[in-house]
């Protein structure tokens, strides 16, 4: 089992770069940070954009992997997020994952002027994202007109470090996204079904979801070990950081149902996952043991 932290970009770096350290020192095996324009209530307080924030995390680390969760076509376009991507993967070494989603509505998706668009028009613009990202990250060269995009000439070179690609960790938890890992995922990232009102709701929903991506792996002709599995641990009601035990408990039970990989979050002083730092200090003195189960 491999064990993530995300940490949000809502501190100066004179600050943030405190906590990139110690998630490698800790021995994290990736580090994320939310890749949005702002994000829900937090939209008034400092926050930071997660491209330069990798930059500066790579280089203030040698080890851990540096992942986007997740970055989405709300406000990326994917002739200019290869060429972000490009640089991330080769500052950090060929460290990055790229965690990747559909993009929800909100602030990320109302900035911009833009209409709101359905559920339905989010997943159809998410599909194209997808295939042309992959496409120039994969290709010296793209020309590419679709419903949502276009490109001409759109050049990748040098190419990521790491080839032919960064590996995708793609956001689902319905059917029509979870056949969009299926097909593109190098790893399936969920939350299960949030706003459950207990932890045992929550992770008979996380089992649903494992069995549905099982069976989207299977009808894509993809053998079930070929796409590790990510649990947002903290879609649950309770939070994974919240003493050692809980953090415990939750790695077994992911475990149990065949997660590769769990992700918590850096406790906060208040708000989102507030929690006290002395509980991830004494979990990270057992990660070695938390990720044997």
């Amino acid at each position: 089992m491999r064990t993530g932290i995300v940490i949000l970009p809502d501190q100066r770096w004179s600050s943030a770069s405190r906590r990139w350290r110690l998630a490698e020192e800790y021995g994290f095996d990736h580090a994320w940070t939310y890749d949005h324009l702002g994000w829900r209530d937090l939209v008034d307080g400092p926050w930071f954009d997660a491209v330069p924030t990798l930059t500066a995390a790579a280089a203030v680390t040698e080890r851990i992997r540096l992942g986007t969760y997740v970055a989405s076509p709300n406000f990326r376009h994917p002739v200019r997020f290869a060429r972000e991507t490009t640089a991330l993967d080769d500052i950090s070494g060929g460290r990055l994952l790229l965690g990747l989603g559909a993009g929800g509505t909100g602030f990320d998706s109302a900035v911009l002027g833009e209409p709101e668009l359905t559920p339905r028009q989010r997943v159809d613009r998410f599909a194209e994202f997808l295939e042309l990202f992959d496409t120039i990250l994969r290709s010296p060269a793209t020309t590419w007109s679709g419903t949502w995009y276009r490109a001409v000439d759109a050049r990748s070179i040098p190419g990521p470090v790491q080839q032919p690609r960064p590996p995708f960790v793609v956001a689902a938890n319905g059917p029509r996204a979870m056949r969009l890992a299926a097909k593109y995922g190098d790893g399936w990232v969920t939350t299960g079904d949030q706003g459950m009102e207990t932890a045992d709701q929550w992770w008979n929903s996380v089992a649903a979801a494992r069995e549905r991506f099982d069976a989207a792996l299977t009808a894509a002709g993809r053998p079930l070990d070929s796409a590790d599995r990510y649990l947002n641990l903290d879609s649950s009601p309770v939070y994974s950081m919240s003493s050692v035990e809980a953090f415990t408990d939750a790695v077994g039970r992911a475990a149990e149902l065949g997660f590769t990989d769990v992700i918590t979050h850096w406790p906060r002083e208040s708000s989102w996952y507030a929690g006290d730092e002395k509980v991830l200090e004494d979990v990270a003195a057992r990660l070695p043991i938390i990720g044997s189960h």
